[in-house]
């Protein structure tokens, strides 16, 4: 009898996975205890992602010379958040206003009112770029506790069924893409990812979108369907996002400051859009 035997991985993990599963476990119990604590401790949650968020990209691109007002992001950041508790949407778009005006004012006297600002327009860009693509976006993720939902479904559930969705979309990208990938989706982006760890991450994320739907969030299977297969892509976007990003400034990881991970931000790329686009979903046809 021929020995049963498993594939074997065509692509090398790339970093240390026991480390990485131990802190991604770690990582998911610290969101999982503040869900059930309340609105107000994922709110603190999320505001302390944007603060550190916000302070590892500015930090990165300090040491590429691009010189950002740190204290104005950050607290710009917090700021769209922690309006968004009493005002929503509305409270949303204060914070981000008062914080574009300040990065224009703050970075115009950055060196004083008697020197001239430096690469004033390419600072001031990527400033923006960096608050819209942390803080705006979390701002939507912390939204999601206070969404109003039909029925007796508790927004806790919306938020888990969002993370999975995530999870699901780098767990299936990651286990097709070390056994099977082979064709590059985007090369000149990010080489690691393929076309076959898509398809992975599709087809275990639309499966998990559903399961999130009938089991958690009382609605129809088409609608978790949707909910797996747009979050994917947007996570997916998010990863291309962060890889074209750090591929510019020639680094290969954020920080050190999750072990096994990288940066705050390498765990965060795919949740940022991500989080959004449910926000965006239920927004226009709700559960």
């Amino acid at each position: 009898m021929e020995e049963l035997r498993l594939p074997k991985p065509r692509n090398s993990a790339g970093r240390n996975v026991p480390v990485a599963i131990a802190m991604g476990v770690f990582l998911g119990s610290l969101v999982i205890g503040s869900l059930f604590l309340g609105p107000w401790a994922w709110y603190v949650l999320v505001a302390g992602a944007a603060a550190l968020g916000t302070w590892e990209v500015a930090q990165r691109l300090r040491e590429s010379d691009w010189m950002l007002p740190r204290p104005v992001l950050i607290l710009g950041g917090q700021s769209m958040i922690w309006l968004s508790w009493p005002m929503g949407v509305r409270g949303i778009a204060v914070g981000l206003v008062a914080t574009l005006i300040s990065l224009l004012v703050s970075r115009l006297f950055l060196y004083g009112a008697n020197e001239a600002p430096r690469n004033w327009l390419r600072d001031v860009g990527v400033g923006c770029f960096v608050i819209l693509w942390i803080p705006l976006c979390l701002a939507f993720a912390a939204s999601l506790a206070r969404m109003p939902t039909p029925g007796d479904v508790n927004p806790v559930w919306v938020i888990v069924a969002f993370m999975l969705c995530v999870v699901a979309n780098d767990v299936g990208g990651y286990i097709a893409g070390v056994f099977f990938g082979k064709h590059p989706m985007a090369p000149a982006v990010s080489p690691k990812k393929s076309w076959e760890g898509f398809a992975g991450s599709v087809a275990f994320g639309a499966a998990v979108g559903v399961a999130c739907a009938v089991l958690l969030l009382d609605a129809p299977w088409w609608f978790g369907l949707a909910l797996g297969i747009l979050l994917v892509v947007s996570a997916t976007l998010g990863d291309l996002v962060e890889s074209q990003f750090k591929r510019d400034l020639g680094i290969k990881d954020m920080s050190t400051m999750i072990p096994g991970h990288g940066g705050l931000m390498d765990r965060l790329d795919g949740m940022l859009p991500a989080a959004a686009m449910t926000w965006m979903l239920l927004s226009v046809i709700g559960l």
